[in-house]
C-alpha cells in the first residue's frame, strides 16, 4: 500500500470546501496503468461566491489547460443564469418580475429537477425558501432587531414557500405573487456537472471538478486508482471521519460544523422550508450520487430531514448513499455507503 495525498471534504460554518491532506491509504494500483508522460494540471478560480478547482490528467499541457478553460466557461454560464448576486441573471429577473420568458434550457432544467427533489423529500428541499432566508437575514442585518423573527412573521412568510408555485411552460417560468427562488443548494452541483461534461467532450477521461465542496470525479488519479476523498473530522482539522474511493461519481456535503463545538451556534444557513427554522438534528450530511447536482440537492434534503427521515429517503433512491453526523456526534451510514470506503 502507498500513501497518497487525498482530497478532503471540509466544512467550517457555512463554507463547504475541499482541502488537501495526508491520511488515507490508496488501494493497490495493480489493475490500472497510466502512461509515463501523463501529468496533472490544475486551475482554481473564484466563481459562484466560492473557489472552484479543476484538475485533469493529460499528456498534452496545451490541450489540458484549454480543456480546463472551456470547463470554466460552462461554470461562468451557469453563474450568469442562476446567480442571486447578479441583477441581470435569469434568476434575479425571475425573482424581480415573477415571470421570465425565453428561459435558458439549463435554467429550466435546474428548476424542473428542483421540483423533483422537493417531491421526493416531502418538501425538505425547496428552492422557494428565499423569503424565509430573507426574513432571518433582515433580523440580523444593520437596522434589524437582532432577535429571531416572531412565530407570526414566520407563519406569514411560509405562505410564500411552496415549490408547486413554480410554473414552467414552453421556455417560460412564472412564480406565484411575492414568491422568490434561491438556487444555492443546487446550482454549484449543476455547474460541476456541466464542467465535467465539457471535459469529457474534450477527451479528458481522468480528473475532477470541485465547486465549493460539490465534487464530481471521473476516471482515476495519478497512481491509477479511484480518487481518494476524505471527509473531514469536525473535531480535528486534519483528521478524517472516513475515506472514500470515487470514480465517475459525485460527492457533496451539507452542514454546520460550528455546532460541533458550541451548542449556542444554533443558526444554520440551512433552514427547513416546512417550519421556517434552522435545521438542528444533524451536524453534516454527505451524499454520494451519480451527479454533483443530485449529491448537492440530496445532501441539503438529508440535512433538513434529519437522521431517520434522511436515511429513509436515501435508501429509497437507487445508486445514492450517504453518511451523516448527528447532533450528538454519532456517525450513521446508509446501507451501501461502506462499499465506497477504504
Amino acid at each position: 500500500m502507498r500513501t497518497k495525498t487525498v482530497t478532503i471534504i471540509g466544512l467550517i460554518l457555512i463554507s463547504l470546501f475541499f482541502l488537501l491532506s495526508a491520511g488515507c491509504l490508496d488501494q493497490e494500483a495493480d489493475e490500472y496503468e497510466l502512461t509515463s508522460d501523463t501529468k496533472s494540471f490544475t486551475k482554481s478560480r473564484s466563481i459562484m461566491d466560492t473557489i472552484v478547482t479543476i484538475e485533469v490528467l493529460d499528456t498534452n499541457e496545451t490541450h489540458a489547460l484549454e480543456s480546463i478553460d472551456r470547463a470554466f466557461d460552462e461554470i461562468y454560464h451557469v453563474e450568469g443564469l442562476m446567480s442571486s448576486y447578479m441583477d441581470d441573471s435569469q434568476l434575479s429577473i425571475l425573482n424581480t418580475q415573477g415571470h421570465l420568458d425565453g428561459a435558458d434550457p439549463d435554467f429550466v432544467y435546474v428548476l424542473e429537477r428542483s421540483k423533483y427533489y422537493s417531491r421526493i423529500s416531502d418538501g425538505a428541499f425547496d428552492v422557494t425558501i428565499k423569503p424565509i432566508l430573507d426574513l432571518w437575514s433582515s433580523k440580523y442585518s444593520p437596522g434589524g432587531t437582532y432577535m429571531p423573527p416572531t412565530q407570526k412573521e414566520i407563519n406569514e412568510t411560509l405562505e410564500l414557500v411552496d415549490y408547486s408555485g413554480i410554473t414552467i411552460g414552453e421556455g417560460s417560468i412564472s412564480l406565484r405573487p411575492n414568491m422568490s427562488v434561491v438556487l444555492g443548494g443546487i446550482a454549484k452541483g449543476y455547474s460541476a456537472d456541466k464542467a465535467i461534461e465539457s471535459l469529457i467532450h474534450d477527451g479528458i477521461t481522468n480528473g475532477f471538478v470541485n465547486a465549493g465542496g460539490d465534487g464530481c470525479f471521473i476516471g482515476l488519479n495519478e497512481v491509477g486508482t479511484p480518487w481518494n476523498i476524505g471527509l473531514q473530522n469536525p473535531d480535528k482539522s486534519i483528521d478524517v471521519v472516513t475515506c472514500m474511493a470515487i470514480s465517475d461519481m459525485a460527492v457533496a456535503t451539507s452542514g454546520n460544523y460550528e455546532r460541533y463545538f458550541s451548542d449556542a451556534a444554533k443558526v444554520s444557513h440551512i433552514s427547513d422550508p416546512r417550519t421556517g427554522y434552522s435545521s438542528q438534528e444533524l451536524i453534516s450530511a454527505t451524499v454520494i450520487a451519480n451527479t454533483a447536482m443530485d449529491a448537492d440537492a440530496l445532501a441539503t434534503a438529508v440535512f433538513v430531514l434529519g437522521e431517520s427521515g434522511g436515511i429513509n429517503m436515501i435508501e429509497r433512491i437507487e445508486g445514492v448513499e450517504c453518511l451523516i453526523i448527528t447532533d450528538d456526534k454519532k456517525i450513521i451510514r446508509s446501507s451501501g455507503f461502506d462499499e465506497y470506503e477504504i
